[in-house]
């Protein structure tokens, strides 16, 4: 399953730094504009400690987590949507992505300028949010026109034009389409438009060291108020930070987090936060060949399930043998699982609940 996230956001924020620390790319990042254009895209592997037990486990010859493919487009500016700065060039890099990422910046630093000339986190969110709204009034704009202009296109659906309105008026309103409910027919009717407002979209507040301490950072309760009303989650991690347990040697990375009373490396629960926002979840295989993470929608049937693997294992599904991971984790061993009966046989229609270990038995 391709997913992207596209990391979005003013320049000199920590965007590229925040890739580079999900992607290992090793981009090159800098404390001035750089003007640059070009969108930077690498995958991010989802960090599962249940992916390591079971590769301590079976000592497989391969190990296999699940992946986001992360795009870090250049730092937007205000007008971008009308192509000021990056321009259509980062509305292209992220139209098609699954989920945004707009990471907003709480640290001062006096060798790092500030696109805006000084920190304010509820601006910085409004001009980037104001650019994805802006974006997505023109494109209604522009269809619109081509629906009722000289050329006279077909509609795409018999209620477009007046789904597109209810979107227009709403966007106009300055709300994200996230927002706006839609019936199944109007749903239908705009399948072959992205709109950016209408996706998930997540906040990650990049913080200094103090400030991860104390857990505090300049309007934190505006923040945090702001994101629950407009459905967006809401995360707090330092890049800094990061980046220092990131080139410490593994055996004094814990020591320095516990220093630091972090009990999960940030850049860990931002992966996995993007991976829960978009609906997924991962069952398990395991062997002494590979251990792998399948990524799936939340609340897939086992048949459909089984069709990731391979079409063929979907085709002649039989059963499928499952065992919920903290369940072995608990038992200690698959045989010790077997002894205690934690093994399931479950039909085509079962719901894959996430971390559940499967054997899928096919005949074709």
């Amino acid at each position: 399953m391709a997913l992207s996230c596209g990391i979005i956001g003013l320049p000199m924020v920590g965007k590229t730094t925040f890739f580079n620390l999900l992607t290992g790319a090793g981009v090159e990042t800098s404390a001035f504009f750089s003007g640059k254009t070009a969108a930077n895209t690498a995958h991010a592997l989802i960090p599962d400690e249940r992916i390591d037990f079971l590769s301590e486990m079976f000592k497989p010859k391969k190990t296999t987590y699940a992946q986001v493919e992360m795009i870090d487009v250049p730092g937007l500016v205000r007008g971008s949507s009308q192509g000021q700065g990056a321009g259509n060039e980062f509305l292209t890099a992220v139209r098609n992505c699954d989920i945004l990422c707009h990471i907003v910046r709480a640290f001062a630093n006096e060798q790092v300028l500030h696109a805006e000339g000084k920190i304010d986190i509820l601006r910085d969110i409004d001009i980037i949010t104001s650019e994805l709204l802006f974006a997505d009034l023109q494109m209604i704009e522009t269809r619109l026109s081509h629906i009722n202009g000289a050329s006279r296109k077909k509609l795409e659906h018999p209620l477009e034009e007046q789904t597109l309105r209810k979107c227009q008026a709403f966007l106009e309103e300055e709300k994200p389409l996230s927002l706006l409910s839609f019936n199944e027919e109007e749903t239908e009717s705009l399948r072959h438009m992205t709109f950016l407002t209408n996706k998930p979209l997540m906040i990650v507040v990049n913080v200094d060291e103090s400030q991860l301490a104390a857990n505090d950072y300049p309007d934190k309760e505006k923040v945090e108020a702001y994101c629950r009303e407009q459905g967006y989650a809401l995360l707090v991690v330092s890049a800094k930070t990061e980046e220092e347990i990131e080139e410490l040697p593994a055996e004094d990375r814990d020591m320095f987090m516990e220093e630091l009373q972090i009990s999960e490396r940030g850049i860990a629960r931002m992966a996995k936060a993007l991976y829960s926002q978009l609906g997924l979840i991962s069952f398990l295989t395991a062997g002494t060949d590979e251990v792998k993470a399948w990524t799936i929608r939340k609340g897939l049937p086992a048949k459909q399930a089984a069709g990731k693997i391979h079409s063929d294992i979907e085709r002649g599904f039989i059963r499928a043998e499952t065992v919920a991971f903290n369940d072995l984790q608990t038992a200690g061993s698959m045989a010790a699982a077997r002894e205690k009966g934690l093994f399931r046989l479950e039909g085509k229609d079962y719901p894959v609940q996430d971390g559940d270990i499967i054997n899928f038995r096919f005949n074709v």
